[in-house]
C-alpha cells in the first residue's frame, strides 16, 4: 500500500489535559501529522451538554474536510455521545472507525445489547484491547485488535533482583480501582517489613475514593507507610516508578492499563488483582504475579514471594521488560496506519 497520507476527525475527549498528560489518540495525532496528515478534533468541552453539542457540529461543519472519523466507545452515560456521533457519521456516509474502551464496556453491552449492537453495526471497522474482543465478539466478529502502546525508550529499564519493600500505585483515585485495598495490603507487610513503604500517585477524581483509603490506612495504623504523590507529569512516570520495585494493582474492573504496561517497561515486579483485561497483559509467575480482587491477604503473600526469592524477582523485571515492548508505538502505529488508510479506500469507493 502506498504511503499516501489524508485527513481524520478524533472524536473524543479532547478538552485540555494537565501538563505532563497525553491520550493515545492525541499522541496517534502528532505522528500521523508529522508525516502530513490532517487531524481535527472534537470535543474540548467538559461540559456533557456542550460536548455533545459540539461533537455534531463539528461532524456537520468540517464534514467536506475529514475522510474518516474515529469515535471513542466508552460505558454509561459517555456511550450516549459515541452513539449519536456515529449514527451522524452514518448519515453522512462517512467512514466511522470506532474505538471501544474500558473495562465496564462489557456489563454495560450485556445490559444494553441492542444499544450496543447497532452502534457497533455502523463501524466500518471496530478497534479494541483483546479482553474487550473477547468479550464482544458475539456482537460483533471482525473486531481488530491494536493495544494500548507506550513510548518504550521513555522508560528506562532496570533490572530488579536484590529487591526492597518499596512499592507504588499508579492509578487515579476511583471506586473501580478499590485504592482502599492498597492500606489493607500494607498491613499484612509491615510486622514483617516495618520500614515498607508505598507511593500512592494518581489524580483524585472526586468520588470519595481518596478520603475512604486514608480513613482506612488510619484504622489500620499504617498512614505513616504511605506516601501520596498526586497527578505527575507523564515524562516524570519512569523516574517515579524506578525509585520502587514492587508495583501493586488494586482495581475491580479494568481493560488494559497503561500504568501496569509503563510499570513493566521499567521492570518493576508486577502484583496486579486477576480481573478485566489484566490477564492480556500479565501472564501470571512469569512477568507478574496475578491475585483474586479484594484479597489483600493474597497479594501481600504474592509480595513477600517477590521479597524472599531474589530470582522471582529477577525472572517477572526481566520477562515484564520483554512484554512492554510489545506493546512500543513502533509497532502499534503501523497497525493504526495501515487501519486508518483502509477506511479512506472504502471512503474514496463508496463517494463516487
Amino acid at each position: 500500500m502506498s504511503e499516501e497520507t489524508g485527513s481524520i476527525l478524533f472524536i473524543g475527549n479532547h478538552y485540555q489535559k494537565p501538563k505532563g498528560f497525553t491520550y493515545i489518540f492525541d499522541e496517534l495525532a502528532f505522528r500521523l501529522r508529522d508525516e502530513g496528515w490532517k487531524t481535527f478534533f472534537t470535543s474540548k468541552y467538559k461540559s456533557k451538554i456542550l460536548k455533545m453539542v459540539d461533537m455534531l457540529l463539528t461532524i456537520i461543519k468540517k464534514h467536506h474536510q475529514y475522510q474518516v472519523a474515529e469515535v471513542d466507545v466508552f460505558s454509561g452515560m459517555a456511550f450516549r455521545w459515541a452513539q449519536l456521533s456515529t449514527y451522524l457519521l452514518h448519515i453522512l456516509r462517512k467512514p466511522i472507525i470506532l474505538t471501544l474502551h474500558g473495562g465496564n464496556l462489557p456489563s454495560y453491552a450485556r445490559k444494553y445489547k441492542n444499544r450496543v449492537n447497532k452502534v457497533l453495526d455502523l463501524g466500518t471497522t471496530v478497534v479494541s484491547s483483546a479482553y474487550l474482543y473477547e468479550n464482544l465478539k458475539h456482537l460483533r466478529s471482525d473486531i481488530e485488535v491494536i493495544p494500548n502502546p507506550v513510548e518504550i525508550d521513555h522508560y528506562n529499564f532496570r533490572q530488579r533482583k536484590f529487591v526492597s519493600p518499596r512499592l507504588v500505585w499508579l492509578r487515579a483515585f476511583h471506586e473501580i480501582y478499590n485504592p482502599s485495598m492498597a492500606p489493607r495490603v500494607i498491613y499484612e507487610l509491615k510486622e514483617k517489613y516495618p520500614d515498607i513503604v508505598l507511593y500512592m500517585v494518581g489524580p483524585d477524581k472526586g468520588d470519595g475514593s481518596l478520603e475512604h483509603m486514608l480513613e482506612v490506612a488510619e484504622e489500620l495504623s499504617v498512614r505513616e507507610k504511605i506516601i501520596l504523590k498526586g497527578f505527575i507529569p507523564r515524562d516524570h512516570v519512569a523516574d517515579m516508578l524506578n525509585d520502587c520495585d514492587i508495583f501493586i494493582n488494586t482495581t475491580n474492573i479494568d481493560n488494559t492499563p497503561i500504568s501496569v504496561i509503563e510499570a513493566m517497561a521499567c521492570g518493576l515486579c508486577v502484583v496486579s488483582t486477576n480481573v478485566g483485561g489484566i490477564q492480556y497483559i500479565v501472564e501470571n509467575g512469569i512477568d507478574g504475579l496475578l491475585t483474586p480482587p479484594n484479597d489483600p491477604v493474597g497479594m501481600a503473600a504474592s509480595i513477600k514471594r517477590i521479597l524472599n526469592n531474589p530470582m522471582l524477582a529477577y525472572k517477572l523485571s526481566q520477562n515484564g521488560r520483554k512484554k512492554a515492548q510489545e506493546f512500543s508505538w513502533d509497532l502499534i502505529f503501523p497497525l493504526w496506519k495501515s487501519l486508518i488508510r483502509e477506511s479512506i479506500e472504502i471512503y474514496d469507493k463508496t463517494d463516487r
